[in-house]
């Protein structure tokens, strides 16, 4: 599988150099003294958010990340070199998580954010530090401090501004490759999407982006079928496109199964706007479609949307009220933003 989400690594940052202790002795220079220098400071882990990836594969064939050792320092009152810095490149989106798999570090939502995992050690001090009057020949030195250690989990959330849910078989691969370039995989059989696909949806010359992620089922919550790994990929949504199949004689159980595994996920997630389609219309005689419809608004309380991805009858209707949510969204995000001059 190409495609992964989660990923452990171990890190540890670079000790410092020792000092050295070191004298002067030179023919014709009667009183030469201490010249033992610094040692070098230990590299850094880094973490950098960086344009083109996508997925965290590269962290299964790679899980261990150290930084240099700062170089020890020298006679004559050579300072050791600074150990290298490494830095751990991750997709966009990527959250660092701690050991505890709890604990959030950061989250990189934008092209080139940085975040410091592990500082180096600093390099300690030569013998020329501890001169002074009372001390004119100090024999000593500091050892170089330590690098830090740690075990940090990479999580990634795909950054979309619409998300797609529904049942295996809903249609929501065909929807996302009906309104974009994306080709995901589409067959009649249940969980044909195994992983998280991306793609740009236009709209009355508008462009988002739209996640369409592997079907639920009842139960995905307790880890049935693929359970609900990937609902962390629409957290970051600003609207959820819920796709219910119009052919299913259980319609109003359907949708409440999306709901509950919802809700059973987190609170957050349950409260994102929703917007309800019945697809498949182009499948139904119209008085089982109309029966169907109201069945469902009943359920959902408040307008359902009637598309079908094959025929894209209904299409830019669901799409110009996704694109009025993202808009919205995007408005009070920047209504709370500080001004500034």
């Amino acid at each position: 599988m190409k495609f992964l989400d989660l990923a452990k690594v171990y890190i540890r940052s670079g000790a410092g150099g020792g000092g050295c202790v070191s004298f002067r002795r030179e023919k014709f220079i009667e009183f030469g003294g201490p010249d033992g220098g610094d040692g070098g400071k230990g590299g850094s882990v880094w973490a950098e958010a960086v344009e083109g990836l996508n997925t965290l594969i590269d962290f299964r064939y790679q899980q261990h990340f150290f930084a240099q050792t700062g170089q020890h320092g020298m006679g004559s009152q050579c300072t050791g070199r600074d150990g290298d810095d490494v830095v751990l490149k991750v997709p966009v989106g990527t959250e660092i998580i701690d050991e505890d798999e709890e604990t959030v570090i950061a989250d990189l939502t934008e092209v080139g954010q940085r975040v410091l995992l592990a500082r180096g050690g600093n390099g300690g001090w030569g013998n020329m530090r501890f001169k002074s009057a009372t001390n004119r020949a100090p024999a000593r030195a500091n050892p170089g401090q330590e690098g830090v250690e740690r075990t940090l989990w990479l999580r990634l959330k795909l950054i979309a501004d619409a998300g797609l849910l529904g049942l295996p078989n809903a249609g929501k691969s065909t929807f996302l490759a009906a309104v974009s370039n994306a080709r995901p995989k589409i067959a009649d059989y249940p969980f044909t999407t195994l992983v998280p696909n991306l793609g740009v949806v236009g709209v009355d010359g508008k462009e988002f982006v739209m996640a369409d992620i592997p079907g639920l089922i009842e139960g995905a919550s307790e880890g049935r079928g693929l359970g609900d790994q990937f609902l962390g990929h629409v957290e970051r949504c600003s609207v959820l496109l819920h796709l219910v199949d119009g052919t299913s004689s259980t319609i109003t159980k359907d949708y409440r199964t999306i709901i509950g595994e919802l809700e059973a996920y987190s609170e957050e997630l349950s409260g994102k706007p929703r917007i309800t389609a019945l697809n498949k219309i182009d499948a139904l005689d119209p008085k089982t479609l109309a029966s169907r419809k109201r069945s469902l608004e009943k359920a959902v309380g408040g307008p359902v949307y009637l598309m079908s991805g094959v025929s894209r009858k209904g299409v830019p209707e669901v799409l110009r009220a996704i694109w009025a949510q993202i808009e919205d969204d995007r408005r009070d995000v920047e209504e709370e933003q500080p001004w500034q001059p």
